[in-house]
């Protein structure tokens, strides 16, 4: 059925076409000056003269109904069916618009607006009938100036991101954000929640199509999930493929639909879905703004199914003085039949005895304007442009050679507008791609600055420096202690462990590198499981140790021999080892559910990118984090139980002093991270690694070194047994 449907109307508007064709080509080869109306259609619609007329296509009856076709003559208008209160209401808001710039002596003082408003009757073939009406005008015979040219419709109500192309379109205003926008507000709903597996409804026009094809393309190149399911609404009920989509729903394993599609669409689809009894509670729904606010919608036999929506919602406004505009002027009567079409120069037939002030209908209730705010917006922002033109000093106008504009020959000025490649003179505003930014002078789009911990920058190459002065003093600690480990203080309690936090320092000063620079998935990846492990690795070495110390000590002691024996080389390095995978575990768990990956931040200023990592997993940050903490503070508290030792098991104080200046650091550098923005958030982490790397370096080899180096007499064993001695 609906194959026939579409051949039909496919057929119907080419014959609409050719005549169309026909007399614009014979008025091309005909030279005479002047232009004829060839045809007047005869549309549903409403008028006011006015200087100037402003016109209007609006949906006041939602489907229509095809004439037989006989082949031998010119088709019969279709017939519109289906009356539509908010439509309606959407053409009385234009005309109360206008009835109130009228009135108002500031704005247009000497010049009368009117209107011509259509009805569309939601069908392509009558829509572009009107357009055609309103483009030719009323007239039918006028002088020839240059081109028979009239203005083109203005769209209050036209999201479709196709119109944006200004080769095909370059006359279009745009008086409410594509739909480019509500894709990424989408998407940024789905990271949000972390919903990756959804499926996606579009109706089968410009309107879908083309969200459809940038919706799967956005949704892929940031990450954002994967689609489930694609599926087209029909134009018109069409049971068959209607219960083929809601058959696809049943069957995938997706809890999250969007749809981008039309009000009757919905609706069509919800009717499907309540006639086939098909269990498609608890899923959650996400809406376009072609339905969110749709009150047919919101109703109790459709909240198991609907409950819960998220949606993209136009902004709503006031407009005071609408509602009763529309009781007086404008009639709908609640018993009266649906009406057919409007009445010529006024409302819809009434039978006069209805008390329209006491009645609630869905026609004057203006407390959710949303596309009728729209609507008030767009006529006031076209009366502002005239007002502006009509004042404009002659010699200063916007136009070729500085001319300003009359109402005799703002039709023809209007398109004879030449746009040259930076957005000036332009008639509508286009906002810059995410990663641009409007120039100073607003006529084309510029680059963003980027903003990350860059090497060559003075804060990077301090930084830079520091951490590689950290890694050469620590290689150079690691081959003195190398070269000297037969000497006692070396070999005092186990070398072995010192040449491992020797190592595990340098990974933590080279770790910070992994901090600066442009961020990158592999650097964003790798960064925090580099810090995490090596200071872990760190940590335990201290921690075993300071456990060792203790050990010693009790085996001096009578009855405590056995002490030792679980804390031989072997036990030492399993206890380290056994520290340091727990933490390894803690990173891949982390990369693996929820890693870090780089990130534009636009949110710290409008005019430039901030680059940063995003950690992925607020938990697997603070786990790893805490765990860090843990082991410092447990080596801090063993080591500030033995810092009172006899002085020839004086390590342990080195250790209470090196983890002192270790958790001071952490403990100041959370409030420091969490109140610095973009970069300098970077350079608080990498600070925070340098600072505790090199008072772990400086207070436990540093007193060795200066004995190794300078106090060689002292690095003897009876030197450090007799210290008691010579005290």
């Amino acid at each position: 059925m609906g194959t026939i449907l579409d051949l039909l109307l496919l057929l119907y508007f080419c014959i609409h076409l050719t005549f169309f064709l026909s007399f614009l080509f014979a008025e091309a080869f005909a030279d005479l000056p002047y232009c004829r109306l060839r045809r007047q259609f005869d549309l549903n619609g409403m008028h006011k003269p006015g200087d100037m007329i402003l016109g209007g296509l609006f949906e006041v009856h939602y489907t229509s109904v095809f004439p037989d076709l006989t082949f031998t003559s010119e088709p019969n208008q279709l017939v519109c069916q289906g009356f539509d209160l908010a439509g309606f209401r959407h053409a009385m808001t234009m005309a109360f618009a206008i009835d109130e710039i009228n009135r108002n002596i500031s704005l247009l003082p000497n010049v009368t607006l009117g209107y011509s408003l259509y009805d569309n009757c939601a069908t392509l073939v009558i829509g572009f009938s009107a357009a055609l009406s309103m483009v030719s005008g009323q007239q039918e015979q006028f002088l020839q100036q240059e081109k028979c040219l009239g203005t083109p419709p203005v769209s209050y109500f036209a999201t479709c991101s196709c119109l944006s192309d200004r080769q095909r379109f370059p006359s279009f205003f745009r008086t409410i954000p594509s739909d480019a926008f509500q894709v990424r507000a989408v998407i940024q709903i789905l990271k949000h929640f972390r919903w990756s597996w959804v499926g996606l409804l579009v109706s089968d026009d410009d309107y879908g199509l083309h969200v459809a094809r940038s919706f799967q393309s956005d949704l892929t190149r940031s990450g954002g999930g994967c689609l489930a399911y694609l599926e087209i609404l029909p134009w018109g009920y069409n049971p068959g493929e209607l219960t083929q989509v809601v058959e696809v729903m049943k069957k995938s394993t997706a809890r999250v639909v969007i749809v981008f599609a039309h009000q009757i669409h919905m609706i069509q689809l919800m009717e499907e879905v309540c006639i086939s009894r098909s269990n498609l509670t608890g899923l959650q729904w996400i809406a376009s703004e072609a339905w969110t606010a749709a009150a047919v919608l919101q109703t109790t036999e459709l909240m198991p199914y609907l409950g819960g929506t998220l949606g993209i919602a136009i902004r709503r406004g006031e407009i005071p003085g609408l509602r009763d505009f529309l009781l007086v002027n404008y009639r709908v009567c609640r018993f009266a039949p649906a009406p057919t079409g409007w009445v010529e120069g006024g409302g819809l037939l009434c039978t006069g005895e209805e008390e329209l002030g006491r009645v609630q209908t869905e026609f004057l209730d203006v407390s959710n304007l949303r596309p009728e705010y729209n609507i008030y917006k767009a006529v006031y922002a076209l009366a502002h442009a005239l007002d502006e033109m009509l004042h404009c000093v002659p010699g200063r106008g916007p136009f070729d050679e500085h001319r300003c504009a009359t109402l005799e020959s703002f039709n023809v000025i209007i398109h004879k507008q030449k746009f040259s490649s930076g957005l000036s003179n332009s008639m509508e505003c286009t906002s810059c791609p995410e990663d641009f930014w409007s120039s100073p002078q607003r006529d084309h789009c510029v680059p963003k600055k980027t903003e990350f911990l860059s090497y060559h920058e003075p804060l990077g190459i301090c930084l830079t420096a520091a951490s590689l002065l950290g890694t050469v003093i620590s290689a150079v600690v690691l081959g003195i202690f190398i070269h000297h480990r037969s000497t006692p203080v070396v070999r005092a309690n186990n070398s072995e462990l010192s040449f491992l936090l020797l190592v595990s320092l340098k990974l933590c000063f080279l770790c910070s590198l992994l901090f600066i620079g442009r961020p990158r998935l592999w650097t964003c990846q790798l960064r925090h499981a580099a810090f995490g492990i090596s200071f872990v690795l760190c940590v335990s070495c201290i921690l075993v140790k300071t456990m060792v110390v203790l050990a010693v000590f009790r085996a001096s002691k009578p009855g405590g021999g056995t002490t030792l024996k679980w804390f031989g080389a072997v036990q030492q390095r399993g206890t380290v080892l056994g520290l340091t995978s727990v933490q390894a575990a803690i990173c891949t768990a982390w990369l693996v559910s929820y890693s870090p990956e780089p990130h534009k931040n636009t949110q710290y200023y409008n005019y430039k990118i901030v680059y940063e990592c995003v950690v992925g997993s607020p938990i697997g940050f603070s786990v790893l984090m805490g765990y860090i903490g843990l082991l410092a503070v447990l080596s801090f508290q063993l080591a500030f139980l033995a810092r009172n030792l006899p002085d020839n098991f004086n390590e342990a104080k080195l250790i209470t002093f090196s983890m002192l200046i270790f958790c001071a650091v952490w403990v100041a550098f959370v409030p420091a991270y969490i109140n610095s923005p973009g970069k300098y958030a970077d350079a608080v982490e990498v600070f925070a690694i340098l600072a505790s790397s090199f008072g772990l370096l400086v207070a436990l080899f540093g007193p060795k070194c200066y004995i190794i180096l300078l106090r060689p007499e002292r690095n003897t064993k009876k030197a450090i047994m007799d210290r008691d001695t010579r005290k």
